[in-house]
Order: structure tokens, then C-alpha cells, then sequence
């Protein structure tokens, strides 16, 4: 039943794909008074946010942590909703544990006057180091937040007002001009300080020693702001937008792929779905930027912008759903098991593409928040390494062969034989990421923020060429991981209002 207090305008919206930023594009289009309808080529809700049930025990299938829960607080707030009756948020004490090859155990406590002290207590670097990092973090985040990540990037447009302005004055204080690796190591002389810092390049699939420094952004969210979880499972963000969309009149076909979005006249008019034509005066995509381009939208103009995400494709993953028998009362929900030659793990994933010799290690096991993930006595592990996208590649050796060194450095680094211990298992490849999600090569978030200017450039969520297409979703303005991607939801929506109201609808 629509209860949306918005009159209908009488436009319809299509949008394509219901991952985390459709469904938010979505709900704000139908409470702007849109006629929305959503089609979905999987049989969920959710994109990339799903979940998986394997012999009892239930996985988040990708992100596994968020942050800034105000982004999704507001769009409920937006609509008039309380969050409390739709998701239960669980802030985190501690975000990650990191494990390193020579035997040093490191906590990231919520609280960060604790988290620095243990890393003081830990390491060669001082607390107020610490405090003196996450400051400067704070400081790009204050500079570039409302210019890159709460309003839709429009170019030169986007300086034309008072805080962009002062971004402006102040581009030296973004540090966009050395790699994160650069900055980091300009705070820390000790090596695991530096691998933990650089590790947040990862979170949008690219590499600290050639991602620009401004994507140090990144710890200030983590560290300051905080890190939470979904009470039921991050797939919970899911399901919670999916019901308000519902309540707002969204329709959805699941299992239906759009084959193409048809426009004429440099306008947007149909998408071809469920075997007809299906009419309508704007779409908004979520699907990846590279498949939408060249399999549904063939804009000629998008040959360059096709061929630099071919170049610059973020990484993948290996996934493994590790159902294991037994606790582990060392391991946190969230874990790290660092490798010993970073700088070569990150060679091997972008310029050998392949899988590193020596993996980090990112193990997740919601169980220990949520013990009905796992039957009685049993974990469910959620085992991840960076690989390489999909460049042919044979993923079943490659699984295979990192399946056992995976195993070996948990045996290692932990002390724990995990070979007699699993007792349930499925595994994610790059080509299956590629084949579920329709993402280029299975690269996880469009393209990478490696080089100085790639992580301001991604696709702006209007389109410049066709009228009525916005796109959102991981590949977009502003980039991956939940409140990015719920941003990207939110932005296309807000464009699609601006072009309504200016009569270009």
C-alpha cells in the first residue's frame, strides 16, 4: 500500500537493479511522487548485500561492516520513518583485531584514546602519533565531505558555491598529491602501523602505494565516527529498504533482466524487460557502469570511459563460506591476518594479476553477534582475499591452490588447524562476482582510485549525454561500500527531482 504523503506527478522511473542504491534511488523517487518500478535480475533484493544459507549457517555474501549509519538514519528521516522499527544498529568496541607474521596482536578499540595507547603499547609509535593521524584524517574528511560525498559531483559547477570554494583554498590539506602509502609513512617509521593505515585503500579495491592520499578520508569514518553492524546481519540494510519500498508503492520483478535502455533524440524512453519494450519517462542504473554502457545503453561517447575502466577495473575477491565446528576465542567479529610483503601483494593483484603468494587474510564471523548464524558450537567464517579481477584466469585451480595457503597461515598465525574443522563450504571467484553481479570482470567497485585523479572521477550520477538516466550503485559518484552507495541512491533520486522541477523531464 503507498502511504507517501507526495501527490504523483504522473512521470514513471524505471530503475535497474535493486543493490543498495536502487533501492534508496527508488524509495526517494516514489516520495517525490514517482511511478517507480524496479526489475532485478537476481531473485533478492540487496546487490552485492546478500546472504547465503549453507547447512545451516547463514553468510553475509559481501560487505560485512558499516559505517556512517547517519546516511541511512537521515533517508529514513527523510521519509518520515523511524529506523528503530525497521534496523537495529549494534556499534562495534572494536573494529578489527590484526594478527602480523611476527607475532604482534593489535586491537582497534572503539574508544580511540584506547586504541591508541595499544598501539603505543605495541609498537615503536607513540599514542599521540595516533591522535595526530586521525586528526589530519578528520581534516580532509571536514574538506571534502560535502563536496565528494554528500552532494552529486556536477565538475566545475560543484566549486561554484562557499564550501567547495574553501575545498579550493585548501587543496594542499586534501593531499592529493602524494599516495596514501606516502602520507602514512610520514606519520609512522614502524612497518605494521603503516600496513594498518594502508590497509583502507583495499575498502574501494585499490592500491595505498598509487591511490591518492585524500582516500585517508577513510580512517577518520572508521576510527572516529565508529563502526557498527545490523543486530540480524548486514543483509538486514537490505531488507529494511526493500519494506519501506515497498510501503511506498515501489514495484519490483526479481529474476528480470534489462536488456537495454532505449532513448531517442538524446532522451530516455523505454528499457526492453520481460520481453516488451517497457515505457517510461526516466531511468535510473544501478547496474555496473562498464555493463551498463556496452551491453544496454551503447552510447558511442562512452568508448573512452569504457576503455579506462578496462585499464583501471578495481580488484576482486576470493571468498570463502567457511562453515567450522568449534569457537574460536581469540578472533574478534572482524580480523586481519597481514601478509609480510604488502608492497608485493598489491604488484601481484594489479600489475601481475594474479593472487598473491602471500595473502592478507580478512576473516568475518557474525556468529559472535548473532549466534543463530551458526548451529550450536560452530562458527560461520567469512574467509576473503584481494585478488586480481578476471583476466582468464583458472579460478578453480586458483581457489584451490589458496584455499591451502590460506589454511596454512591460519594455522600459523592463529594456531589453528581449521582442515578437520569445516564442515560446510562455498567459494566466490572473481568469474562468479562477474557472472551474479554483471560487474566488469568481477572488479568490485567499478574502477580503482589508483593514480592521482581516479578517485574524483567516477560516473556522475546524471547522465551527460542522455536526459532522464542517472545512475547510482558502487561504480558511481561517490564509490563503494553502504553509506557511499546508499549516497549514490540518494543523489541520482535528487537529480531526477531537480530535472522534474526544471521542466527537462
Amino acid at each position: 500500500m503507498k502511504i507517501s504523503n507526495m501527490p504523483a506527478n504522473g512521470k514513471k522511473v524505471i530503475v535497474v537493479g535493486a543493490g543498495l542504491g536502487g533501492l534508496t534511488a527508488a524509495i526517494k523517487a516514489a516520495n517525490a511522487g514517482f511511478e517507480v518500478q524496479v526489475y532485478e535480475k537476481n531473485e533478492h533484493p540487496g546487490g552485492k548485500a546478500g546472504s547465503v544459507n549453507l547447512d545451516g549457517f547463514r553468510f553475509d555474501t559481501g560487505p560485512s561492516l558499516l559505517t556512517m549509519p547517519f546516511v541511512i538514519q537521515q533517508l529514513f528521516k527523510d521519509c518520515g520513518r523511524n529506523i528503530d522499527d525497521y534496523l537495529k544498529l549494534k556499534p562495534l568496541d572494536q573494529s578489527c583485531k590484526y594478527f602480523y607474521p611476527d607475532g604482534t596482536v593489535i586491537n582497534a578499540y572503539r574508544d580511540k584514546t584506547k586504541f591508541a595507547a595499544e598501539v603505543e603499547a605495541k609498537t615503536s609509535v607513540k599514542a599521540a602519533d595516533v591522535h595526530r593521524f586521525l586528526d589530519y584524517s578528520k581534516k580532509i574528511y571536514d574538506l571534502t565531505a560535502d563536496l565528494f560525498l554528500f552532494s552529486p559531483f556536477r565538475g566545475i559547477k560543484s566549486f561554484l558555491n562557499g564550501k567547495a570554494f574553501r575545498t579550493l583554498l585548501n587543496l594542499r590539506k586534501i593531499d592529493s598529491t602524494r599516495t596514501m602509502d606516502e602520507a602514512v609513512r610520514s606519520f609512522f617509521k614502524d612497518g605494521r602501523v603503516v600496513q594498518l593505515f594502508n590497509r583502507y585503500a583495499t575498502y574501494n579495491g585499490s592500491n595505498p602505494y598509487e591511490a591518492p592520499a585524500t582516500l585517508n578520508i577513510i580512517p577518520h569514518v572508521e576510527h572516529n565516527l565508529g563502526t557498527f553492524v545490523p543486530e540480524e546481519g548486514i543483509n538486514a540494510v537490505a531488507d529494511a529498504l526493500y519494506k519501506l519500498a515497498l510501503e511506498f508503492g515501489v514495484k519490483f520483478d526479481f529474476k528480470t533482466e534489462v536488456e537495454r535502455i532505449f532513448y531517442k533524440n538524446g532522451k530516455v524512453f523505454a528499457v526492453h524487460a520481460n520481453k516488451y519494450d517497457q515505457f517510461c519517462d526516466a531511468v535510473i542504473c544501478n547496474s555496473d557502469i562498464t555493463y551498463a554502457y556496452t551491453q544496454m545503453i551503447h552510447l558511442p561517447k562512452s568508448k573512452k570511459a569504457v576503455k579506462r575502466v578496462h585499464r583501471d577495473a578495481s580488484s576482486s575477491a576470493l571468498v570463502y563460506y567457511w562453515g567450522v565446528k568449534g569457537i574460536s576465542e581469540n578472533l574478534e567479529i572482524h580480523n586481519i591476518l597481514f601478509s609480510e610483503h604488502y608492497f608485493k601483494e598489491f604488484e601481484d593483484i594489479f600489475e601481475r594479476k594474479i593472487p598473491p603468494d602471500d595473502p592478507t587474510i580478512y576473516i568475518y564471523i557474525s556468529s559472535k553477534y548473532k549466534p543463530s548464524d551458526a548451529p550450536q558450537g560452530h562458527e560461520n567464517w567469512y574467509v576473503m582475499v584481494n585478488a586480481p579481477f578476471n583476466h582468464n584466469q583458472n579460478w578453480k585451480h586458483e581457489a584451490a591452490y589458496m584455499k591451502d595457503e590460506i589454511l596454512d597461515k591460519i594455522e600459523r598465525i592463529l594456531k589453528i588447524d581449521l582442515r578437520e574443522r569445516i564442515v560446510a563450504e562455498d567459494i566466490l571467484t572473481p568469474d562468479l562476482i562477474e557472472e551474479r553481479t554483471l560487474s566488469y570482470r568481477g572488479s568490485l567497485y567499478g574502477i580503482s582510485s589508483n593514480g592521482r585523479y581516479n578517485a574524483f572521477l567516477r560516473q556522475s550520477n546524471r547522465s551527460k549525454d542522455i536526459k532522464g538516466l542517472y545512475f547510482c550503485g558502487g561504480s558511481a559518484h561517490p564509490g563503494g561500500g553502504i553509506p557511499l552507495v546508499v549516497l549514490s541512491g540518494n543523489h541520482a533520486a535528487n537529480c531526477l527531482e531537480e530535472d522534474l522541477n526544471s521542466g527537462k523531464l
